[in-house]
Parts: structure tokens; sequence; C-alpha cells
């Protein structure tokens, strides 16, 4: 899943304890591992990961100090679950989270919500929740849970490496076969090495005689394949200058389509829209629109 900056440059940046490794390798990496989460459909989607590992070349332990997060507050930027660990160079086969407690927050078909919890006393509820049945999480509080690497394995080599992982939420947990009203986390998380992440900055404006009120106008991304990223963002004019702008950050090195959704109709904009932009690590490509007609 492609992943994308928000308007700060990290939401959390946390402290991290990184353990002794016995590989005898005498090279090390800077390691960074953002957490980020595709769009889901909940109301809440709260884990705690209390520890995370890599395995292979000895075995590092990159962070034992737990932290609690809301997945869904990580659909438009990431968080740096760990922060420059130095480590030991070399081929890591698997990398590990431990999680000892979750609830989730569905809407029912009423529109009222529930509460689905790993235990009614978990930390993480808020105050006075009301937890209307368990959500199971086999072992993954001894075992650890398993991330999904690219390629199968994590080559680190050079000065840093950035791993990217993606806790779809909307895979991640479903109803228990059975009509047992139980749900079960069964997480789906992806881990992809990437480089330094970028962004995408849009401008639109009115050519001459065109009028449209671009403030209900979304800009959003796609990947190369169509696939959306992230969710749509709504233009504004900040200093009323008639230039209309919207920003994605934290967008991993690649190829993106920017489009342009109004409210009603269709846009004809130069240059066209969808249109393909590419990002560098590290870079800021900037689109300017200029909206021709409205349809």
């Amino acid at each position: 899943m492609t992943a994308f900056r928000s308007i700060a440059a990290s939401l959390v940046a946390l402290t991290l304890a990184v353990g002794a490794c016995d590989g005898g390798v005498s090279d090390t990496t800077s390691l960074t591992v953002q957490l980020k989460d595709a769009p889901g459909d909940f109301h809440a989607a709260v884990v705690t990961i209390s520890e995370v590992n890599l395995a292979g070349s000895g075995g590092v332990t990159l962070r034992q100090d737990p932290v609690t997060v809301d997945l869904l507050t990580l659909a438009t930027t990431t968080m740096d679950l760990v922060a420059d660990a130095v480590v030991p160079s070399g081929s890591y086969s698997q990398l590990r989270f431990v999680i000892t407690g979750a609830y989730i927050e569905v809407e029912n078909a009423d529109g009222s919500t529930s509460i689905y919890a790993s235990s009614p006393d978990y930390e993480g509820l808020p105050d006075g929740a009301v937890v209307a049945g368990p959500l199971q999480m086999p072992s993954f509080s001894q075992s650890g849970l398993k991330v999904n690497l690219a390629e199968g394995s994590l080559d680190l080599e050079g000065d840093e490496k950035i791993l990217l992982v993606d806790f779809d939420v909307e895979q991640s947990f479903g109803h228990e076969a059975g009509g047992s009203g139980q749900w079960v986390m069964h997480p789906v998380i992806n881990g992809g090495e990437v480089g330094v992440t970028g962004g995408i900055d849009v401008t639109v404006q009115l050519a001459d005689g065109v009028t449209v009120d671009l403030a209900t106008v979304n800009a959003s991304l796609t990947d190369a394949s169509d696939v959306a990223v992230g969710t749509p963002v709504a233009l504004t004019d900040t200093d009323g200058d008639g230039v209309f702008a919207a920003g994605f950050d934290f967008v991993a090195p690649g190829s993106y389509k920017v489009l342009l959704t109004p409210a009603g109709g269709t846009l004809t904009t130069d240059p066209v829209a969808p249109h393909a932009v590419s990002v560098s690590s590290g870079g800021t490509q900037t689109v300017a629109f200029t909206v021709t007609a409205v349809n």
C-alpha cells in the first residue's frame, strides 16, 4: 500500500530502545519504521504495540516502550514507530509486532456504535466505554505478529533506511464465523522499504470567464494503477488571492495521478486531470491546474 506525508513533518516521534545483537557485523544502518493505515469503515481501531523486533542477522529489539494509537488517525499521515534505530547491517527475515491490547468501534445497522475489546479493562479504552463483546487476538501478545516484508526480507545496507508499515484496518478486523457476535483481529500488515517520503502540492485557479466555486472541489491521489491513495483533500484559498491549494504529504517515492473532483459536473483543466506526477525520495512536486471550462 502506498503511503503519504501529512501537513506535519511527523505525527509523533518516539524514543526507542535498541537491544544487543550477536550477528558479529561491524557496519550499521539507521532504521526508521513508520506506521500508517489504509482507510477503513470503522469509528475507531486502537491497538497497543508493546514491542517491535527484527529477526535475522542475530536479531534486534527495536522498541520496548508500549505505544497505543488509533490507526484511523494514520489514514492521511504516518507515525514514527521506531526512529533512527542503529542496527547491524545485514539481511533480516521478519519484522514482528507484539500487540498486547486493542479495541474497535463499529457502526450498527441503526446508526449506533458498539465497542469490541481484547479485554473489558483494556487500558486503551476511552473513559466510560461500554464493551459490547470480545475482540479475539490469537497469541499476538506472546509470539508477536509477523509483518509481511516486500520480497520476503529486509536488506539493511548503507547509512539510512525507512520501512513503511501499513496496518490495513479494513482487512485486519472481521466478524467471527458462526454468528457469535465476536470480532476477530487477523491483522494484515505489510512493510515495504521506501526512500525519504516526499509530497505533492496542488494549486488550482480559474481561467478568465470561468465560474465555479473551487471551495467545493476536492483534490485526490491514485497510484499509477488508479488505486486510491489516502483520502481526498478539499481545496482552500487561505490568502484570498483566487489560487486554491491542497497538499499531500508523507508521499512515498513513486508514480501517482492527481485528480480534481467537483461537487457537481466535470472540470476541464490545463494540464488535463488526472495528471501523472512522479515523487522522488525526499522531493516535493507541484501540480498547477487552471480550470478552463465547467461541464
